[in-house]
């Protein structure tokens, strides 16, 4: 309807203009250029008639004059008429003048000039009365025209006005009954539809969504009735996890009950192991220790030889259960969370393993500036030491051990954390033990080759997952031990900071981490893999 009703519409106002146009740019001109025309050719006549009367030249002009008006108008009208009636008016015009011209103005101006008798003046107001009623034809002719152009004109833009008005009536029409098959076949449907979903999520589920209207409505109602059988399912479901959720919620107090008591045992045992169980281990030692000197004399070389197994062993015992209470306590009591320059626990750790670094002729190399970290800065130096030390203690045979220290930046960084790594050129990890050797009291080598608990890198691990962090071994690395370990970026971390490392870094001249001289100083307990 609109397509068909906009065709019509465009070809009655193109109909309206093109009547227009004809009346207003080519009648009317006509019609004007027409005038000039007669007029041009009054002027021949007067100019010609007032030089036979007084003889004067000057009185030629306005023939003269004509002539060019003539010309011009004749050419227009040339342009604008349309029709061979008009043309042939105009012919017959233009053929009546240049028979007066030739037949009197001419003859008659030649014989004024030259002095012999000039024709009758009646004579040419006769040729002259048949050049006036070819332009009257012409004028009357182009009158009709004129007028039967507006009346068209009328017609047409009467035309345009009813069939324009006829097709707004068509379209209120068409939009009423549109307005009333929408109310009837799909806004009734659809408030069923809406008032049933209403009561649905009020709380009523067992209401069912009506299938009325149209398809697509249907399949919309479909749909939500799909909806509300899914939801009752699941709100089924979710009361069942409820009801699940409370028992395991009830069991859960009673495990949390079991394990307050049990850390209760834990911390007793800690305060045994920590003070009544190394007291006798003492007593071992101290007691062989004396056997040996003030029996040494008396004991053969095996006798001495178990003594000295005594003694280790119990060495050895009280270690481990330093060691094990020092991994019990991470944490649970040393749970410090402050924010903490990496560099400080990386200073005491390597103080802390300045003797054996010393001894070993170790270059330790590391950045500037390590970032800071929120963490227990107790824990942090033990996991700086337990990582230098192992990397210290498995070195090459056939090599000065070299440690380095370094933050990790660009695409090898984790979003969001503090990625360091700690190589060395030692021993190694094969790729098959990269998980095994993080596991409490695991070893790769035997007492004999290299000394420990196996109690270090669980400890490490521990340390840096209870920051948040994660440690693992870089198994792509084939030249020694890369272990790479992470930590949450702290809040305080600003780009002011990154630009002051930059800065930093451009006046030193380098970004490779040079080494860092260590003094000597004795190691602690509990820093061997």
């Amino acid at each position: 309807m609109v397509v068909g009703t906009g065709a019509l519409g465009a070809a009655l106002l193109s109909h309206t203009t093109t009547v227009g146009d004809r009346l207003v740019d080519r009648i009317l001109p006509a019609q004007r250029d027409a005038l000039r025309l007669e007029t041009a050719l009054l002027d021949q006549e007067t100019g010609v008639r007032g030089y036979l009367l007084a003889d004067e030249p000057a009185l030629l002009e306005p023939y003269e004059r004509g002539l060019a008006d003539e010309s011009a108008a004749a050419q227009r009208l040339a342009v604008v008429l349309d029709g061979d009636d008009v043309r042939e008016d105009l012919a017959a015009v233009q053929e009546a003048a240049r028979t007066w011209r030739e037949q009197f103005a001419v003859p008659a101006i030649a014989s004024v000039e030259n002095g012999t008798a000039a024709p009758s003046l009646q004579a040419g107001k006769e040729r002259f009365d048949e050049v006036r009623r070819r332009i009257a034809a012409q004028q009357a002719h182009l009158d009709r025209i004129q007028a039967d152009a507006r009346t068209t004109f009328g017609e047409a833009r009467s035309q345009r006005d009813h069939i324009l008005l006829a097709i707004v009536a068509a379209f209120l029409l068409a939009g009423s009954a549109l307005a009333a098959l929408l109310h009837v076949g799909v806004l009734r449907p659809l408030a069923l539809v809406r008032t049933a979903s209403q009561r649905v999520a009020d709380g009523t589920f067992e209401e069912e969504i009506p299938l009325r209207g149209p398809s697509d409505l249907r399949d919309l109602a479909r749909a939500v009735e799909a909806m509300r059988h899914r939801t009752v399912a699941e709100l089924k479901a979710s009361r069942r996890n409820a009801e699940r959720l409370d028992r395991i919620a009830v069991e859960l107090d009673a495990q949390a009950v079991e394990l307050r008591r049990s850390n209760a045992e834990l911390e007793q045992f800690a305060y045994v192991a920590s003070h009544d169980l190394q007291e006798p281990l003492r007593k071992v030692a101290s007691f062989c220790q004396l056997l040996e000197k003030r029996y040494g004399d008396r004991l053969d070389e095996r006798g001495v030889q178990y003594i000295g197994f005594a003694v280790d062993g119990a060495k050895r015992m009280q270690v481990l259960i330093n060691d094990l209470l020092t991994f019990s306590r991470v944490g649970r009591v040393q749970d410090a969370r402050e924010t903490v320059a990496m560099d400080g626990p990386l200073d005491r750790a390597l103080r802390n393993l300045g003797t054996a670094v010393e001894e070993s002729g170790a270059e330790i190399a590391r950045p500037g500036r390590l970032p800071d970290v929120v963490g227990d800065p107790t824990l942090l130096t033990m996991l700086w030491q337990n990582l230098v030390g192992n990397a210290v203690k498995f070195r090459s045979p056939d090599r000065a051990p070299r440690v380095e220290v370094a933050l990790v930046d660009g695409p090898g960084a984790e979003p969001g954390f503090h990625t360091f790594t700690v190589t060395d050129n030692g021993i190694g990890v094969p790729a098959e033990f990269a998980e095994k050797v993080f596991v409490i009291f695991q070893r790769l080598h035997g007492r004999e080759s290299y000394g420990g608990t196996g109690i270090g890198l669980s400890l490490c691990k521990k340390i840096v997952e209870h920051a948040g962090g994660r440690i693992r071994i870089d198994t792509d690395y084939g030249d020694g031990t890369r272990i790479v370990f992470t930590l949450p970026v702290t809040d305080t971390d600003t780009d002011t900071d990154a630009d002051a490392d930059a800065d930093a870094d451009a006046d030193a001249g380098t970004d490779v981490a040079a080494p860092v001289p260590v003094p000597a100083l004795e190691p602690t307990e509990g820093t061997v893999r």
